[in-house]
């Protein structure tokens, strides 16, 4: 009879202490601080991809069934853009969406220098990319991608997320993307520490926490596929006290996604009604929110295949995220939105507490614009504690960006008593829930990354 050995619920030393440690420390083994944005400059200039926008009919192996007019791949991997079909209470609208199968790893090695905990990051380009080139996981691929369905070279570093006997996972989750633009999208978020040597290619570089939050200060150098990954990781906060319990706070949240009157079901492309296909574009006449275009890529010096086409979804104008930001008796709080989004597995996730394109609501008288846009968009310099433009996962969106803003602000603006469908909650709470599927929002946790490590 085998006998049942019992193991510890979490290491000698918490996950949680190591990875505080690391993000106090600003200074790293493998790259100096005052020289990691030169590094990556350096990488943008030896990157010598080229990006076109093209017509539909260059985009080489996709087209538009005659049936359905949906845009799908030849092979019926990688992903498609459909018709979505939203109905709720008080409003219905129809749009197109990407439906994408795919589970992607999006993997961040860890390993110790002198005590301190570092991840491993590439200077990786993405033809989405407003600067092409950007921070991004250690692995960052689709099924499709590392299954070769493109008929390219393998994914580095790819084994140490597969192979079942990795050293430590410090964090294993499954989270959604932007519920606005895909349909039941998720992603496996990880973070895997080894301790034997590890071959470091020239795109690659380690990094501590502390040198991450520095650079989530800057515009467009952290990825989100690394921010939402870092969100994910187990931090700790020193708050032991809160407007809301933890059970209350989850009894509001399971409150607020029950009450949701939500059908959202995909539908032919070519029925989607209020969208036009033209050349170049599916668009909307009024062309507000996105359009869906082709690009050609040209010459990608390193990813694992060196050219190809695709269609990407490209925004109309940039949008404002934001997190209202007020401290109760000495503890910190950020206000969350119950947000709906037809591309939710779930009716809600917790998202920013403003998460909107100003353009798209402009032309409205002000008491019918979205809540708290335009504390967002009149915040006084001083109160701002946290503000840098990301973009969004450039492998799919083209030039997605947004300004995030973390904006201190007072009780005539955002009330202790939060209005209905917002909660207010500190940063350790938020954190504990991104560490599960489908409770914070990626846009969400991308400002949950600038709490956590970027000394707000």
């Amino acid at each position: 009879m085998t006998r049942a050995m019992l193991r510890p619920r979490s290491g000698a030393i918490a996950v949680e202490e190591r990875l505080a440690r690391s993000a106090a420390a600003t200074e790293g083994a493998d790259i100096k601080t005052s020289e990691m944005l030169d590094w990556l400059t350096e990488r943008r200039k030896v990157c010598t991809a080229q990006i076109r926008q093209v017509p539909f009919t260059e985009l080489h192996g996709w087209s538009f069934s005659p049936d359905t007019g949906n845009l799908s791949h030849r092979s019926g991997r990688f992903f498609s853009v459909e018709g979505l079909h939203v109905v709720r209470p008080s409003i219905e609208w129809q749009q197109p969406i990407i439906v994408q199968q795919d589970i992607a790893i999006l993997g961040i090695l860890a390993k110790e220098f002198d005590g301190v905990l570092h991840f491993l990051l590439q200077a990786k380009m993405e033809p989405g990319n407003p600067n092409l080139v950007q921070l991004s996981p250690t692995v960052q691929a689709t099924h499709s991608n590392y299954t070769k369905v493109h008929g390219g070279t393998g994914v580095k570093y790819l084994e140490y997320f597969l192979d079942r006997d990795r050293d430590q996972v410090l964090t294993d989750v499954l989270q959604s993307e932007h519920g606005a633009w895909f349909y039941h999208k998720r992603n496996r978020n990880m973070i895997v520490e080894v301790h034997g040597d590890v071959p470091q290619d020239e795109d690659f570089r380690w990094f501590t926490l502390g040198q991450l939050g520095e650079l989530l200060r800057h515009d467009n150098v952290v990825n989100m596929d690394a921010r939402t990954v870092l969100a994910s990781a187990p931090m700790t906060h020193p708050e032991r006290r809160a407007l809301s319990s933890d059970n209350d706070l989850l009894s509001w949240f399971t409150d607020q996604r029950a009450g949701q009157d939500i059908q959202a079901r995909c539908i032919p492309l070519n029925q989607t009604q209020g969208w036009r296909r033209g050349t170049h574009s599916v668009h909307r006449p009024d062309d507000k929110f996105f359009r869906v275009v082709g690009v050609c890529i040209e010459a990608a010096s390193n990813r694992e295949v060196p050219s190809w086409t695709q269609p990407l979804l490209e925004p109309v104008a940039p949008g404002i995220v934001g997190f209202a930001y007020r401290t109760f008796d000495g503890v910190p709080h950020v206000l969350v939105h119950a947000r709906v989004e037809g591309g939710f597995l779930d009716t809600a996730e917790l998202g920013p507490t403003v998460q909107y394109v100003p353009a798209n609501y402009m032309h409205l008288p002000a008491e019918q614009r979205p809540p708290f846009l335009g504390l967002m968009l009149n915040a006084a310099p001083e109160r701002i504690r946290y503000e840098a433009v990301h973009s969004e996962e450039g492998g799919r969106f083209l030039y997605a960006e947004s300004r995030y803003m973390i904006v201190e602000t007072d009780e005539s603006t955002t009330p202790t008593e939060a209005p209905a469908g917002y909660h207010w909650v500190t940063p350790g709470q938020l954190s504990w829930l991104a560490g599960h599927s489908r409770y914070v929002n990626v846009q969400a946790r991308t400002l949950l990354a600038a709490l956590n490590y970027a000394g707000i």
